[in-house]
């Protein structure tokens, strides 16, 4: 057999082991078997320094060493949940069966008695390398999985409420389902076809998303359910996928938040807010994207009445109004002829009442 050094790996070895010759003679043959990266520990304590200054492969690890011995090092490696990973072979000049047991039960990789055959050491030390790249790579695996889980998850999330999401990943579809009592809310961004036609594009979409954030988090704050944008429009729910005992009152308050923040952002911005309750139908429509939306009469009707506001008001339903008549101040504008619903009474909400803007 040629003694010629064999190709270099990268991989880290961590000898220990009292007796310097020992150590010498072991460095020196695993570095002809082409490991170059062999550090040394002459004790278990300088071992166990050494394992949590930097990363190894593979330990290769004496039994009988003064002080703290082979079986305590690997006790405490095999007890470390960074350490526990990295293979350990035993060696000891013990030729007995209880000793190979013990430490196979404590953790370790394999064994080895001394004097070691060259042979046999090179072949235990390249296949528990290769095990330990193999759980590295599984590892590794296993990480992007999650990772690409979890990007996958914010992507849903991002257009999808998060009952839908946990409903898709359980069963691979979401049911549809009738919700009663829900109030819709309506918010329409007023002017801002004339400002994409007066503004680049880029400055158009930077706005439109400081526009939205903003919304989005007044509606968050008042527990409502934000269902999608519009163009300019925001559509929000509230007592759709989580109960509420007032849902109407959780979409006026929004609303008038939300004609408030739109004025102080800049540029100032004014809104016009319909909001009506009722029964709706939601689901997910299409496969690619998925989107989750509503139907029926409640949504057309609070998009309706959202059309018919004027800059600044947050309109409702008397059907919305009497919902929340008790906590809100509100002013009537007689019947209104909306397209495709005739004359339906709407109400302006003018300020929140005292109690409700406490609570």
């Amino acid at each position: 057999m040629s003694d010629e050094p064999k190709k270099k790996s990268p991989a880290a070895i961590l000898v220990v082991d009292d007796n310097e010759d020992n150590r010498y003679t072991l460095i020196r043959r695993l570095k002809r078997d082409g490991y170059e990266n062999v550090a040394e520990a002459a004790d278990g304590q300088a071992a166990l320094d050494l394992l949590d200054t930097q990363p190894f492969d593979l330990v290769l690890l004496d039994i009988m060493m003064p002080g703290m011995s082979g079986y305590e090092v690997l006790e405490q490696v095999k007890s470390d949940p960074d350490l526990r990973a990295i293979p350990i072979i035993m060696i000891s000049a013990l030729d007995e069966m209880d000793s190979v047991v013990k430490c196979i039960e404590l953790g370790a990789e394999d064994y080895l008695n001394k004097p070691f055959n060259p042979t046999l050491l090179r072949a235990r030390v390249g296949s528990s390398l290769e095990k330990k790249r193999m759980r590295d790579h599984e590892t590794a695996y296993t990480s992007r999985v999650e990772d690409e889980r979890k990007t996958s998850d914010n992507l849903l999330h991002s257009v999808l409420p998060v009952p839908a999401v946990q409903e898709l990943r359980h069963g691979g579809t979401m049911r549809p389902r009738r919700h009663d009592n829900v109030a819709v809310l309506f918010c329409d961004l007023v002017g801002f076809t004339a400002y994409c036609d007066r503004n680049p594009p880029e400055v158009v979409v930077e706005r439109l998303q400081e526009v939205f954030t903003r919304f989005e988090a007044v509606a968050e704050r008042h527990a409502m359910e934000k269902i999608k944008t519009i163009g300019d429009a925001l559509m929000a729910t509230a007592g759709l996928l989580s109960h509420r005992s007032d849902p109407v009152l959780s979409a006026v308050e929004t609303g008038m938040e939300l004609v408030r923040a739109a004025g102080e952002l800049e540029p100032a911005w004014t809104v016009s807010v319909g909001i009506h309750v009722g029964p709706v139908v939601a689901g997910i429509a299409g496969n690619r994207p998925y989107q989750f939306d509503l139907w029926g009469d409640t949504v057309n009707t609070a998009a309706r009445i959202c059309n018919h506001a004027e800059p600044g008001q947050v309109l409702l339903s008397t059907e919305a109004w009497m919902a929340a008549r008790g906590s809100i101040r509100a002013k009537s504008l007689g019947l209104v002829d909306l397209k495709g619903k005739g004359g339906i009474e709407l109400v302006e909400c003018v300020a929140m009442k005292a109690t409700a803007a406490a609570g």
